[in-house]
């Protein structure tokens, strides 16, 4: 199939035919529009879903956002009812202290009714409210330091008045029993022999507490020869006292014991012949007569 062209001149019409290349240019022009076209669409495809993303990645942070702010807001509730909690069981600890203080006649020398000074923090504009939470909190830490020093010191100076109470051997060291045999000579038990007793014994029935005559440290809490299962507890200043004979012990060394304590239960373990509990009282390591110490009157 050939093309006729005929093209007006000056001199009158002429005759052109194209050849086949030519025939193809108007393809040619549709494909490269074609091509352009898809290539723009596919430009625009993508445009738009990057706007898409972008939008959506938009909506995500927003929903993130909105989500941490709630979360922040609880958690700055729970915050300020933690510290709210704090301040009433602090409230409650000066009362307390003001209390022992009082009973201990030291009222003058301890104050837990005033604050504690401390350093001021800058406005924060927005964030007033965390910045006051924050203050609070501080106010609170220099509370308590302040009030764990004073209650330190308070405890030392108490338990120095009464020391001398604790530390004040008395009475017997039974609450139910009698005595069955004095400190000094006496005819030995087992051989008939005159021998020192360097004790004295109070009788009862097997099981009954034993007691501490008084406050002090255990330095003694096993089995020892002639004694059976034995308590020594040091009182200070040079004293100290032992319970022998017991079926079963209820302290152990190092334990602090004060005044009337449970320490053993009475027994006949060592050398015995029957149910008492063998009490000493001992000055600088020598036995003396514990008599004087058992009826003397309570400090």
């Amino acid at each position: 199939m050939s093309v006729t062209v005929f093209i007006q001149g000056r001199n009158g019409a002429t005759r052109w035919q194209p050849g086949k290349r030519w025939l193809l240019l108007p393809i040619l022009l549709i494909a490269a529009g074609t091509g352009l076209y898809q290539h723009n669409a596919k430009q625009l495809t993508q445009q738009q879903a990057t706007v898409d993303g972008e939008r959506m990645a938009r909506e995500e942070q927003k929903d993130e956002l909105i989500a941490l702010k709630s979360a922040t807001e609880t958690q700055l509730s729970m915050l300020v009812a933690h510290v709210a909690r704090m301040q009433a069981k602090l409230t409650r600890l000066e009362v307390l202290g003001q209390q022992v203080a009082l009973n201990n006649q030291l009222e003058d020398q301890f104050d837990f009714s005033s604050e504690v000074g401390v350093g001021g923090i800058s406005d924060l504009g927005t964030n007033i409210e965390l910045d006051q939470l924050i203050a609070d909190m501080d106010k609170l830490v220099s509370r308590i330091d302040n009030n764990n020093v004073q209650l330190s010191l308070l405890e030392t100076v108490a338990s120095n008045l009464h020391i001398d109470e604790e530390r004040y051997i008395s009475g017997r060291p039974i609450h139910k029993g009698w005595l069955s045999s004095p400190y000094g000579l006496r005819n030995d038990p087992f051989n008939g022999k005159r021998t020192m007793h360097k004790g004295i014994d109070f009788a009862g029935k097997e099981g009954v507490d034993v007691i501490a005559t008084a406050g002090g440290v255990v330095t003694w809490a096993d089995k020892m020869f002639g004694y059976g299962e034995l308590v020594e507890i040091d009182h200070g200043n040079g004293l100290s006292t032992r319970y022998g004979h017991n079926k079963a012990l209820s302290v152990n060394v190092g334990d602090v014991v004060a005044k009337g304590d449970k320490i053993a239960v009475m027994g006949s373990t060592g050398r015995s012949t029957g149910p008492h509990v063998h009490y000493e009282v001992l000055r600088g390591g020598q036995q003396i007569d514990p008599q004087k110490y058992v009826y003397r009157k309570a400090g």
